[in-house]
């Protein structure tokens, strides 16, 4: 039986744990940290400095602290399926940054470990538990745009070549992927939490001009869902200055449309709505981490709650598996310029 206020480790403190630490500290009645850990002495000095948060001496010794309830894992998606396959064996829930693993293979293995494990496995997928994410899936599901006739998801970030410069950015071996996988998973997760799986795509995916990296910074596809109903996808880093995110859901009965922080909906009985995210939004530039941590912060609060009431958190690592089969199929359609099937779709 995990504690009311469950004890936990930190791993990792690149630059994707600042929302996460943040809202770690602003829920402190709900959570205890336990132990941070970076293998870079200077990222843990600063965490410690700003939040006050316990440094582990090692990696090792988080795992080996049996009192330590659960694992939030920030490192690099290449090292996620050794340090689930450590947390398990330890009886350790965790919270996981995006994406699962750098392909899909391995990020299944990752959700077999947790589940015949028992333990809970939240995915950082923190789009989902935006007021406009969630008032977009409240009527997809409740009715009132009627079944799918259309949808479309944009994606227009900017990144400078300063960014895919680090090492390992945009590679194979450390991030599994580019634009789809590490930038628009984001935003695929949650059209297709309300759409489902398309049952195929035609893809093309490729490296511009603008950028000096491995793996692709611009990707479109089309496609098709088994009702019939068609859709399109367009995910790019090379839309300077950078731009928010779009759904647009076309249904038989009104459509919506979700633009950054805001979502619109026009039905055709006469009615609409009109909501605004709390959030300012941000991260679509040249800064990918110009947002606040109200969204991150919902989703470790989700987390906690899960694993205290014995409860499925909002994304599960099923649930996140489903934008890994998508991105899969966009990327094989574009290698083999034919359309593809996509995978799993239960």
């Amino acid at each position: 039986m995990t504690a009311a206020r469950p004890r936990i480790g930190v791993l990792g403190l690149g630059m994707a744990s600042r929302p996460h630490l943040e809202s770690v500290a602003a829920l402190q009645d709900r959570v205890a940290v336990a132990a941070i850990f970076s293998p870079t002495p200077a990222r843990c000095r600063a965490a410690h400095d700003t939040y006050g948060f316990p440094v582990a001496e090692s990696a090792d010794a988080i795992f080996d602290d049996g009192s330590i309830d659960a694992l939030v894992i920030l490192t690099p998606p290449n090292t996620h399926l050794e340090l689930v396959e450590r947390a398990a064996s330890r009886g350790k829930h965790i919270l996981l940054e995006k994406p699962l693993e750098i392909d899909t293979a391995r990020s299944e293995r990752l959700v077999g470990v947790m589940e015949n494990a028992g333990l809970t496995l939240a995915i950082v997928l923190q789009h989902r538990f935006r007021a406009v994410a969630v008032g977009l899936k409240a009527i997809m599901e409740d009715g009132r745009l009627g079944e799918l006739v259309g949808c479309a998801a944009r994606l227009y970030n900017w990144r400078p070549q300063a960014y895919y410069d680090q090492p390992g950015r945009g590679t194979r071996a450390r991030d599994g992927g580019g634009v789809l996988l590490t930038q628009g998973i984001h935003t695929l997760d949650l059209l297709i939490s309300v759409t489902g799986l398309p049952r195929e795509v035609s893809g093309y995916a490729a490296t511009s001009a603008i950028h000096t990296m491995e793996t692709e910074d611009v990707a479109t596809a089309a496609l098709r869902f088994s009702n019939g109903a068609l859709g399109s996808i367009t995910a790019t880093t090379c839309a300077y200055p950078g731009f928010a995110d779009a759904i647009d859901i076309i249904g038989t009965k009104g459509m919506a449309r979700l633009d950054g922080v805001r979502l619109t909906a026009h039905f055709h009985d006469g009615t609409t709505l009109d909501l605004t995210d709390d959030d300012t939004g941000g991260g679509a530039g040249a800064d990918p981490m110009a947002f606040s941590s109200m969204h991150h912060r919902a989703v470790l609060a989700d987390f906690l709650h899960a694993i205290v009431a014995g409860r499925p958190p909002r994304v599960t690592g099923r649930a996140a598996l489903q934008a890994h089969h998508l991105i899969d199929a966009i990327l094989a359609s574009s290698a083999t310029g034919m359309p593809c099937r996509v995978g799993a779709e239960g």
